[in-house]
């Protein structure tokens, strides 16, 4: 079993921490948003690991040998022109055998052992209010009939989640080659989708199966949201002496809290130092410096420092005092 991992994308949106750190190595409560990736693949047990680097992917290729265990192979995509050329350029690697497509960008949980024991094609889905931001699967039963990208028309509500089997690599790497070959683009770009409904259009049966759990890191707001909901199944409640935690929270080991009233929802990743502050629903990421500040709602990024200064108010009867 191979795994295949597109993590090529610049995060536009999570600018500007995306400008010195890979998107897919951003912190969210307590791991790194690839790290969520890889114990959930973990379960079908992969022999062979392909991502498809491209921006900042000097720093994530060390990080990621450090990780697994497995034979890691790199690709690299020098454009970022959509995800089936991301897939064209490491056709060589896959399409031998069944293997796993996993978006690098999205935290998810699904059954994928029982995915794999079944044996059939399948595209992750999980029903959505608006269908207009992603890949949408229209069905005939279980069976996909049509895969449409971004529908300004809505036509199902069943979204593709960026994971999907592929038991036939040979037949998915001639579609991807006569998307990228011919040049068929949609909104732009290759898309996966296009291959995948030329895979349909040959008689090839794809099913679906449900992803149980689905957290998009893709803009500060939705990295904060994907904090709290990750942060609520953390029980154990971290203990600094002189410092008030509020759960749930979670604390590296290594994060120095001093004087400080930290959650509730917040992470604090290895090596970072809180000192005389306030923090609640926030990520701070590795050795980032938050001193003297009340926060909420933000993201310090690797090595940052963050300091304020405390303030003296002579405030009368009847006053009302706001502090930015």
């Amino acid at each position: 079993m191979k795994v295949v991992i597109p993590v090529a994308g610049q995060g536009t949106r999570l600018r500007p921490h995306t400008h010195t750190v890979p998107k897919a190595m951003l912190h969210v409560a307590g791991k790194t948003i690839i790290e969520y990736i890889l114990d959930e693949v973990s379960s079908v047990k992969p022999d062979e690991y392909v991502f498809i680097i491209g921006y900042l992917g000097g720093k994530l290729r060390p990080f990621l040998e450090k990780k697994i265990t497995k034979p890691v192979r790199f690709v690299v995509q020098e454009e970022t022109l959509g995800i089936a050329h991301a897939l064209h350029q490491a056709c060589d690697y896959f399409k031998d055998g069944p293997f796993l497509i996993v978006l690098g960008d999205t935290i998810f949980q699904a059954d994928l052992p029982r995915v794999v024991k079944k044996g059939v094609s399948a595209v992750g889905v999980r029903v959505v209010d608006d269908p207009r931001r992603f890949g949408v699967v229209v069905l005939d039963g279980e069976r996909v009939m049509k895969l449409v990208e971004k529908p300004q028309t809505p036509v199902s509500t069943l979204a593709i989640a960026g994971v999907y089997y592929i038991n036939d690599s040979g037949l998915l790497a001639d579609c991807i080659g006569r998307v990228v070959e011919g040049d068929i683009k949609t909104r732009g770009e290759y898309q996966l989708t296009d291959a995948l409904q030329l895979m349909v259009d040959a008689g090839h049966d794809i099913e679906t199966f449900p992803i149980e759990g689905w957290f998009d890191c893709g803009e500060p707001s939705a990295l904060l949201e994907t904090n709290r909901a990750l942060l609520a199944r953390v029980e154990e409640v971290p203990k600094r002496p002189g410092s008030i935690i509020i759960p749930p929270v979670w604390i590296d080991e290594s994060a120095a809290i001093q004087n400080s009233i930290i959650g509730p929802n917040v992470s604090a990743a290895g090596g970072a130092i809180i000192k005389d502050s306030i923090v609640r629903d926030s990520i701070v990421s590795e050795y980032a410096a938050v001193e003297a500040l009340i926060l909420q709602g933000s993201i310090i990024g690797d090595r940052a420092t963050a300091q304020g200064k405390p303030a003296s108010l002579n405030v009368g009867d009847s006053s009302q005092v706001e502090l930015a």
